[in-house]
């Protein structure tokens, strides 16, 4: 499945959002910080602490979709996921705050080729060699270094993860020269992933001993993964009609409003 052991999730007392994931602009080539989706209407707060049995609904309906493999149970999980599990929409935005400012600077990192210090990532993957698994490392030590956090691993496994399915989606293509196409599905893939990694996280161990046999649980996490990267892929496409299309320098907003969209979405499966 490309990640890490599930745990059982945040319990109850925690930040619904730590002060790690908070939303901040991602930065531009010339060090400007970008337009928080949230900053006109939610000022900066102290998170809200977390509920007790805050995941229970969404258990319940991710433990009958493992069983049966009906979808509505499937949507009705992601709906008390967000609304209940993370307090709504806009404050699961927030706490996935640090995947649209990575996405920020993926999208620079590609469309420049360099890193936020200035160094050039032809440069420094090729100090290595030219096969393709030092470019992808040279890729996520550039956009995501190691800082000990569970998001940053997280994040880091989601970038990998979305290179390489970049290269079975286009297999002739140049890590180092990708054309406007291919970065925007690095992006929106890694969006997707890094959704995944943290409801893998939350929920994962759940669905796996609510399914039949391990293979089976395995299946429906599959199920669930690509359901996200189909319903953020769709919101993508739907930004980049209303807001045009995806710069370097403005990607980091694009990725927030697409999550922001899609977590709403999940929302109103029970509307």
């Amino acid at each position: 499945m490309g990640t890490s052991k599930s745990s059982t999730g945040p319990g109850a007392n925690v930040p619904m959002v730590p002060p790690w994931a908070e939303t901040i602009g991602p930065s531009t080539p010339d060090g400007a910080a970008q337009q928080p989706l949230f900053d006109a209407d939610v000022p900066t707060l102290t998170p809200a602490t977390a509920p007790a049995r805050r995941f229970g609904a969404a258990r319940r309906n991710f433990s009958s979709f493992a069983r049966s493999g009906n979808s509505v149970d499937m949507r009705r999980g992601l709906s008390h996921y967000v609304s209940t599990g993370y307090g709504g929409s806009r404050t699961f935005t927030r706490r996935m705050g640090g995947t649209a400012t990575t996405g920020g600077r993926l999208g620079m990192l590609l469309a420049t080729g360099q890193t936020v210090e200035g160094i050039s990532l032809r440069d420094r993957a090729l100090a290595g060699g030219s096969d393709t698994n030092i470019i992808m490392d040279a890729i996520v030590s550039a956009v995501r270094p190691e800082d000990g956090t569970q998001d940053a691993e997280g994040s880091r496994r989601s970038i990998r993860e979305a290179l390489s399915d970049l290269l079975e989606r286009f297999p002739d293509a140049d890590l180092l020269r990708l054309d406007d196409a291919q970065r925007s599905f690095v992006i929106e893939r890694y969006a997707a992933l890094d959704v995944y990694q943290r409801f893998f996280l939350d929920m994962g161990k759940g669905v796996i001993a609510a399914a039949a046999d391990t293979a089976s649980g395995l299946g429906r996490l599959r199920e669930i993964r690509e359901f996200i990267a189909e319903s953020v892929a769709a919101s993508f496409r739907r930004i980049r009609g209303d807001k045009g299309t995806a710069t370097s320098a403005n990607i980091g907003v694009l990725t927030q409003h697409a999550l922001a969209q899609t977590f709403s979405i999940f929302e109103e499966y029970l509307g």
